[in-house]
């Protein structure tokens, strides 16, 4: 059986809270967009898009090559850029899309093929993620780290900040160590049909959307199936800090 066919779109916004002008930011002589650019080109995706909303990150990118769309700058997830990347293309209703997100320079290409596959493989699935299996208390108790419950068919049942499945028993007060490999973290890169990107665009957010400040609740509480396999390889952490970038210097710098 062939590989699917299936786009990736590595959406870069230039405004960042924490780190401004992210995309561009320096690791190892090349801006950060590029190494993700690369990573998702060494996928099997048939296509790679950089989705911006800032001439800079485009003008920066298209020296390699890179196919730029161009993004209004007001969209309140990575979602509803590539709602408007798929609309943008003319995306047909079955066609996938991978969303590799701009912060993630270390990505394993095997994920983004996974996440593709993974949703290929179930034809009631609008989404596809990924998650990994969680190993200490502090990242279970940590709200930055998004916590995601399955059913035994490998579907979503709620994404959360919170420590869920809560142990009722065990987290009478906060344990020392975890006794079992119940607790998954989310890994934030999506396999999406266009068909459901299309919807996306005009639904409001969602109640559980806007309290958990996690977009694929609106996925959910708007009735859809979101598909969660355990990655392949470990995901090396993104960039959302000024120690995170440093780390991730290190790691690409030129050897010798």
């Amino acid at each position: 059986m062939a590989f699917p066919a299936f786009i990736a779109v590595v959406p870069a916004r230039y405004g960042s809270t924490r780190l401004p002008g992210k995309p561009l930011l320096d690791i190892a002589g090349e801006p950060m967009v590029a190494h993700v650019w690369r990573r998702a080109c060494q996928s099997q995706a048939v296509r790679v898009v950089v989705a911006t909303d800032d001439e800079r990150i485009r003008d920066a990118m298209l020296p390699y090559g890179a196919e730029v769309v161009m993004t209004r700058d007001d969209h309140a997830s990575g979602t509803d850029r590539l709602a408007e990347v798929a609309q943008i293309l003319s995306l047909g209703e079955d066609e996938l899309v991978v969303n590799v997100q701009g912060d993630e320079p270390l990505i394993p290409p095997a994920l983004i093929d996974q996440v593709a596959l993974r949703l290929a493989d179930d034809a009631e699935a609008s989404i596809a993620t990924l998650a990994e299996p969680i190993n200490d208390v502090a990242s279970l108790f940590n709200p930055n780290v998004v916590k995601v419950v399955r059913s035994l068919q490998g579907r979503a049942l709620y994404f959360s900040r919170a420590p869920i499945p809560w142990d009722r028993e065990q987290f009478k007060q906060q344990p020392a160590l975890l006794e079992t490999d119940a607790w998954l973290r989310h890994i934030g890169i999506y396999a999406y049909r266009a068909s459901f990107l299309a919807a996306y665009r005009d639904w409001p957010a969602s109640m559980l959307e806007q309290l958990e400040q996690l977009e694929q609740l609106r996925a959910l509480q708007n009735g859809h199936l979101i598909q969660v396999a355990l990655a392949c390889e470990v995901n090396p952490a993104g960039v959302d800090t000024a120690e995170d970038l440093a780390r991730v210097c290190a790691l690409l710098a030129p050897s010798g």
